[in-house]
């Protein structure tokens, strides 16, 4: 199809306003575009929704993964895709009150029928919809609530990962601070806010000593504060314990109410499993906030924008798009005068995810309430039907300010005048604006989406979590043992009691052990010394099994206390486990099983000559590898246009020279039939009214007339060979725009495809591998 080109986006075709009519020419927008961010601005019904879920699912084509931010509820319609276009699918999402008199099957049908219609119509089939299906996951999260898929927002407390700068520390420090308060209704202001300022230095400290904070940690440290100051000012001046106390009673509140348990739930909050699965395949998250409060929205948004900050930052830099942040209505969100906390991440943002290659879209029906100097920084803008002249002053002002090129006045008469799903594109990277209709999306557009209706496409999902969870809940169960009440005694290796020592717990006895690691490969330019902890339960089985049971601990520092808790039961410990030649016995097979058991394993694609890092995921890497195939993807399409384009500019020079000549030609046979029908009819006037003249005298003027009747004659054949010639030029610049064409579609690097990627197993080198710790560990069940 004419629109399937690499790395672009197709949106729809190019619209004749003069014509009042769809031309056949489509619209194919480049990818790379995006990182230099995009706005749709439109009012309800100007087909804003359709033309970025188009974005979208061609993205999606294009293995560009997205984190999307849905207000209005109307994103998950993206899950509604059904490459067979079968009645019986669209059945489910029609509603009984929106069937016209129709049984929900006769109107089912004829849904079907219609996206069939309006696919084909545009170029596309089920065929192209199963490619998206097969390209992307597709997920909805209802964060605060329950229907999709939960995401807790403990993790947003949590120390973020070395190496961040320090103002980039502080950024992060504030924004998580900012919409913490305004969840509980206190003014986020940084300077000004007793309370901003003080959580701002507890979390600041906490976060620049690597600590991370839990919500409950936090109320704690707000009634035992580890700091003594605020600036030149002792704590109780600055902020009374009494005021302290204020505070710490509206945050345990928030985190006692029943309705915030729902904030703990479901997946941490990490923008890379957002955007990729375990697996490494792209990711579109929906997270749908439409059931949230306006508090509880800029409360998400802000820790949600704060983590895309953070893995951006983390990221490579690129030259093509790695990933898109969607957010469907920022009004409340950019404002133009206020400062909520979401506003310096978006700016943030907009000013650097370009680097990255994060590219951010942004869509809004109020162009009055958005800060205009902020989208100056966007590269597109879509501009759909206005509400009013207001609107138009504002997108106008708009566009003026980011420095286009473009005639006001023009500008106003051709937004006035706008149909439904009809866009003016002004993209920077452009000559000039295009006016297009947007194409028919593969995704049934059946408005916002219930909760039941999200419970039910995303219930497999939750089921899986479910069993998993069971599974867990079995294994902890499984390894419980009979108790008992008295402590046993223990002299031959040391002791050490896991957990906080508080309330109650029944203890089991394990092994714990940290061994030190070298792997070593001068291949894979590998070098690394690690320290590895285990756990294994001490059972009465072989030293060889025991390991084979162990599993790794956290890689969060362990707590360990010297006393075990007043109140605790024993489990057993196998006779003959602890004595010496036991001991030395399970050291041994310790040093056997790390060197077979856990090896450094990497990952390497061959064909792109790209291995991963240690400790580097799947996900991660496979990441990685599609960038890499996107990159010299886009640089090789580069090259191939480049190679060209010195072709097209010297080929368009001729047919400018073979315009003008052909003009040039009509003019002088303009001249020359001017010229001869003057001495045509000189000659006969003259023949007739003139004075007497010899024969003679008339035959050489009749003779003269007829020279420049032939002269006339072979101008017109002059103008007819210059016009030939200008056809043959037109002809090849079509011949080499197919040529361009072909060599384009041999470029062989489709990023939604990942070539081969292998193991390699490098194992520890056996004289570096040392026992640095092997301890007795009671380990709470």
């Amino acid at each position: 199809m004419d629109f399937e080109k690499l790395g672009a986006f197709y949106l729809g075709r190019r619209y004749d306003d003069a014509a009042d009519a769809i031309t056949d020419e489509p619209i194919l927008y480049d990818a790379k575009d995006l990182m230099t961010h995009a706005t749709c601005v439109g009012m309800t019904g100007s087909g804003k929704t359709g033309l970025c879920i188009g974005l979208l699912e061609e993205a999606a084509l294009d293995g560009i993964p997205a984190i999307c931010i849905d207000p209005k509820g109307d994103l998950g319609n993206l899950l509604l895709t059904f490459p067979e276009l079968r009645g019986s699918d669209f059945a489910p999402w029609v509603d009984p009150g929106d069937a016209r008199g129709k049984s929900v099957e006769v109107r089912a049908d004829e849904l079907a029928q219609k996206w069939k219609d309006g696919l084909a119509e545009w170029g596309q089939d089920g065929a192209r919809i199963r490619r998206f299906r097969d390209a992307v996951d597709l997920a909805i999260y209802t964060p605060g609530r329950s229907g999709g898929l939960g995401l807790s927002v403990l993790r947003s407390l949590s120390a973020p990962p070395k190496g961040l700068d320090a103002d980039a520390l502080l950024d992060r420090v504030q924004a998580s601070v900012s919409g913490l308060l305004a969840m509980v209704g206190i003014e986020p202001d940084p300077i000004q806010s007793r309370e901003h300022v003080f959580l701002s230095n507890v979390l600041h400290r906490a976060w620049g000593r690597g600590e991370s904070l839990e919500l409950g940690a936090l109320v704690r440290a707000v009634l035992e504060p580890p700091i003594e100051r605020i600036g030149v000012l002792d704590l109780e001046t600055f902020f009374p314990a009494k005021d302290r106390q204020a505070l710490a009673m509206r945050l345990n509140g928030m985190l006692a109410s029943p309705g915030f348990a729902s904030w703990l739930e479901g997946e941490p909050l990490d923008a890379k499993s957002l955007l990729w699965t375990p697996e490494g395949k792209p990711r579109i998250s929906i997270l749908n906030i439409a059931h949230l409060s306006d508090a509880e929205r800029m409360f998400f948004v802000t820790l949600l924008l704060n983590e895309v900050v953070t893995w951006m930052r983390a990221q490579a830099g690129t030259s093509s798009l790695r990933a898109l942040l969607y957010m469907d209505e920022v009004f409340g969100f950019l404002p133009p005068v206020k400062e909520p906390p979401s506003k310096t991440l978006f700016l943030t943002l907009l000013k650097q995810a370009r680097a990255y290659g994060l590219g951010l879209v942004l869509a809004t029906q109020n162009p009055v309430d958005l800060d205009y100097k902020a989208l100056s920084n966007c590269g597109t803008w879509f501009l759909g039907r206005l509400q009013t002249e207001r609107d138009v002053d504002r997108v106008i002002d708009g566009l003026m300010g980011s420095g286009a090129d473009l005639d006001a006045e023009s500008l106003r008469k051709t937004l006035a005048g706008l149909d439904e799903r009809v866009f003016l594109m002004h993209d920077v990277h452009d000559d000039a604006p295009v006016l297009f209709h947007t194409r028919w999306v593969m995704s049934y557009l059946r408005g916002p989406l219930s909760k039941p209706q999200i419970e039910q496409l995303m219930a497999d999902r939750v089921s899986a979590e479910d069993e998993a969870a069971d599974e867990s809940e079995q294994t902890a169960a499984a390894m419980a043992t009979s108790v008992a009440s008295e402590r046993p005694a223990i002299d031959e290796v040391e002791e050490v009691f896991l957990g906080e020592p508080v309330g109650e717990a029944t203890y089991e006895p394990a092994f714990l052990a940290s061994v030190q690691l070298h792997h070593a490969n001068a291949r894979h330019d590998v070098d690394e010394w690690t320290t590895l902890t285990l756990i294994a339960p001490v059972r009465d089985v072989t030293p060889a099994q025991l390991w084979k049971e162990s599993h790794v601990a956290s890689t969060e520092p362990l707590v360990e206390s010297d006393e075990p808790v007043a109140a605790a039961s024993w489990g057993e410990l196998p006779s003959g486990s602890l004595t010496k030649s036991r001991l030395k016995s399970v050291q041994s097979a310790l040093r056997s099983y790390v060197y077979k058991e856990h090896p450094l394993m990497l990952m390497q694609c061959r064909s792109l000559k790209l291995s991963s890092t240690p400790g580097e995921d799947r996900a991660s890497f496979v990441a990685r590898c599609r960038q890499a195939m996107r990159e010299g993807r886009d640089e090789e399409v580069e090259k191939v246009k480049a190679k060209f384009a010195e072709k097209h500019a010297a080929l368009m020079k001729k047919i400018r020279r073979a315009e003008e000549k052909v003009a040039r030609e009509k003019s002088q046979v303009k001249d020359k039939q001017i010229d001869t029908a003057l001495s045509v009819g000189t000659t006969v006037l003259g023949a007739l009214f003139g004075r007497r003249t010899s024969v003679t005298g008339h035959a050489s003027r009749a003779a003269s007339a007829a020279r420049r009747g032939s002269k006339v004659l072979k101008e017109k054949q002059d103008v007819e060979r210059a016009e030939l010639a200008l056809a043959d030029l037109q002809q090849e610049l079509v011949d080499l725009d197919e040529e361009l064409q072909w060599a384009l579609t041999e470029v062989k690097a489709d990023a939604s495809e990942v070539p081969p990627i292998d193991e390699v197993k490098i194992a520890p080198k056996k004289s570096d591998t040392v026992v640095e710790r092997f301890v007795l560990a009671w380990v709470p069940v």
